[in-house]
């Protein structure tokens, strides 16, 4: 055997050795050995997912417009309210009164969830379109209705699932299956709290034990997601869920033991410091974190279907796909919710946003999938920076008074950088003209720039510490409206 085979030999050896290892690695119920996970690289490589919020709240989807219409029980029950805006408190409750009656139940909505124009393979064929690499489905939101058959979903005292109830389908199982015929991953929220179930309310520790953690332990082994994003744990300590314990049992003995992505939300104040990946939630980049990140939002300010949102409350495809630049800048993911109605049908202007990311993404596509931050995250004109609202929830057109339509006095995101193995990606949110800067960076003499909207080989010089593009006269019959959301320029290393 020559040497160089040898060395290939070895190199496969160390590297199975190494698989290995990790595979039969033991993790103990302690963050400290939980946090020792990594996080599969595909997460990080992904960048944008579509997160569903799907359940008997589509049948009502009202709330007023800055808020989460997912929460109708706990509003219509509570008669309080939170969000964008000044509320009374009532008014889901005066809506909900007026509409269906005092003495109609939420739980009866689960009767006139049908989700009989539900198509999974259809769905499925949307998110490829779109572009997206993965999704997450809630399971059980924190009404406690499971989209799947479960035991512990009727143990309240009657049937609460959407084999029984509703649908009388498994959700959950339909749209995993439809999902794994494609490239795209599949996700499942599942909400550890639950507002209003007895056990819940009167006797914590017999959730715990006898509700939430064989339920959740149902849920993994039946469908085996490749994500596993938990909410709803606010509320409790993580020694009170057993959040160390159950995730030792997913990461030891679960059959996704391997394979398997979590977040970060998994007792009260273990968010952005203990779990899998980091999240946040409604607002905008992340550069101090230290793990991959994720930030979630709908396409308005409602993560399920409101049918009190109009045209002008949902972002732009423009906004989503700087919010999407943004964040990948920054080394995070977007996860961009949709709310399908209580049939099952995706609303025409949640597909229209999604198809219109879907054709920047295949044209800009290499600025994104597979990318990692640069030196610098985005490059700043003269002037105030990091112009944000003052919202309870950070509203989208922040992204577009941070780049295109400033304030007075406040500087723009003049360009956004990416880079993977092959080149450095610099994207900018409006044609800069003539020129554009890249300040501080000096590439190499053979260094080619393109244009990844027309293909174009664009030249460029060194000017100082700078490099400066000589772009080409603009000529919008080249370029598609998609790609007007963003420029991408591919600078090879």
């Amino acid at each position: 055997m020559n040497s160089s085979k040898k060395l290939s030999v070895l190199i496969l050896f160390c590297l199975l050795s190494t698989a290995a290892i990790q595979a039969q690695k033991t993790y103990e119920p302690t963050w400290e050995s939980l946090d020792s996970r990594p996080v599969p690289d595909w997460f990080q490589d992904a960048k944008f997912g579509i997160f569903i919020h799907w359940g008997p709240y589509s049948v009502p989807a009202w709330s007023p417009k800055g808020t989460y219409s997912e929460w109708y029980q706990y509003w219509l029950q509570s008669s309080a309210l939170f969000g964008n805006g000044n509320f009374k408190g009532d008014e889901v409750t005066q809506y909900h009164n007026k509409k269906y009656g005092e003495d109609f139940s939420y739980y009866q909505f689960g009767n006139l969830f049908k989700a009989d124009l539900f198509e999974p393979d259809e769905w499925a064929q949307l998110f490829e379109k779109a572009g997206a690499k993965y999704i997450v489905l809630t399971s059980k939101h924190h009404d406690g209705y499971t989209l799947w058959p479960n035991e512990q979903a009727n143990d309240r005292g009657f049937a609460w699932n959407s084999m029984e109830i509703g649908p009388k389908r498994d959700l959950v199982g339909e749209l995993s299956t439809a999902i794994k015929k494609t490239s795209i991953k599949m996700g499942l929220y599942y909400s550890l709290y639950e507002w209003y179930h007895p056990w819940w309310q009167n006797a914590k520790p017999r959730f715990v034990d006898e509700h939430f953690l064989p339920q959740i332990k149902d849920l993994v082994q039946k469908y085996e997601p490749d994500v596993l994003w938990a909410d709803g744990e606010w509320d409790m300590e993580d020694d009170k869920w057993k959040s160390k314990e159950f995730l030792a049992w997913l990461f030891n003995e679960s059959t996704v033991k391997n394979s398997i992505v979590i977040n970060d939300r998994w007792g009260k104040g273990i968010r952005k410091i203990h779990g899998g990946y980091f999240t946040t939630e409604y607002e905008s980049e992340a550069p101090e974190f230290t793990k991959p990140w994720e930030e979630c939002r709908g396409m308005g300010f409602s993560f399920g279907y409101n049918q009190n949102e109009d045209a002008q409350d949902y972002n732009s495809p423009k906004a989503l796909v700087l919010m999407l630049v943004n964040i990948v800048s920054t080394g995070g993911n977007l996860l961009l919710d949709i709310g399908p109605d209580g049939r099952g049908s995706i609303p025409p202007i949640m597909q229209e946003r999604l198809l219109k990311i879907g054709k920047w993404l295949k044209v800009n596509g290499e600025a994104i999938y597979g990318t990692r931050p640069w030196k610098y995250s985005f490059q700043w004109s003269e002037g105030i920076q990091n112009y944000k609202p003052k919202q309870h929830y950070l509203g989208g057109d922040f992204i577009l008074k941070q780049t295109v339509d400033p304030e007075e006095g406040y500087a723009v995101k003049e360009a956004f950088f990416t880079q993977n193995q092959e080149a450095y990606f610099a994207i900018v949110p409006k044609w800069p003209g003539k020129e554009l800067s890249i300040r501080d960076f000096k590439p190499n003499k053979g260094t080619k720039v393109v244009l990844l909207a027309t293909g174009e080989e664009v030249t460029w010089k060194q000017s100082g510490k700078d490099m400066v593009l000589l772009l080409p006269e603009y000529d919008p019959n080249k370029i598609k409206p998609t790609d007007l959301y963003a420029y991408t320029f591919r600078i090879t290393k």
